[in-house]
């Protein structure tokens, strides 16, 4: 099952670009619309559906949580409210940890990172898609570190995000050495991120062997 952040990802990408999809699935609130909302707009949100938090209770809840899904799911289950509506649970979650705990990485801000790069990969190249994912590889890091995860699929069993971590490691290597190409920096973090990889990942040691030479 693809996490909540990967399936609105598929509702913006295609069902809200094909009118008959579009009618067929109806309206569904977005994080987009949750980001525009004030500190205190999406607090009201949450009391609407009976929901009542605050900036501790939300970093006590992060101290285990690695995404706003795991926090906002149970709040889902004991809401009297169902259906799309729902989603601002998720939402508002989502949106108050970003401002609340800006340094705390999430599978949200992680996912957006990922996808972040690959838009730019089209439009900028390695050099730019590589600088927005050596902040996700460390966002990637500290997650394995608050979950004690020690291997590609444990992560990704949990993730469950747009891109798997299996797949992105390896575009992560290749692009680096792309953008290594015109500045050697990259090289430099090819070989870090590599390494790193083979020293935490113990049980895919296969995979980042062969990632870890040149394409």
């Amino acid at each position: 099952m693809l996490s909540w952040v990967a399936m609105e990802r598929i509702y913006e990408r295609e069902v809200l670009r094909d009118a008959q999809f579009r009618q067929q699935a109806g309206a569904r609130p977005l994080r987009a619309q949750g980001n525009r909302l004030s500190e205190e707009e999406l607090l009201a949100k949450l009391r609407s559906f009976g929901i009542e938090i605050d900036q501790a209770w939300l970093e006590r809840e992060c101290e285990r949580a690695l995404s706003a899904h795991e926090i906002a799911g149970p709040l889902m289950d004991k809401s009297p409210s169902r259906g799309p509506e729902s989603d601002w649970i998720w939402i508002c979650v989502a949106s108050l940890w970003r401002r609340w705990l800006p340094q705390q990485p999430s599978f949200e801000e992680l996912d957006d990172k990922m996808q972040a790069g690959y838009e730019l990969l089209k439009s900028s190249g390695a050099v730019a898609a590589s600088r927005i994912w050596l902040e996700a590889w460390n966002d990637v890091l500290r997650l394995l570190d608050k979950a004690g995860i020690e291997s590609i699929e444990e992560f990704d069993e949990r993730f469950r995000g747009t891109e798997s971590l299996f797949n992105w490691i390896q575009d992560l290597e290749a692009e680096l050495w792309n953008a290594g190409l015109k500045e050697r920096q990259f090289l430099t973090a090819r070989i870090q991120v590599c390494e790193e990889g083979l020293r935490r990942f113990r049980s895919d040691h296969e995979l980042l062997t062969e990632t870890g030479g040149a394409p």
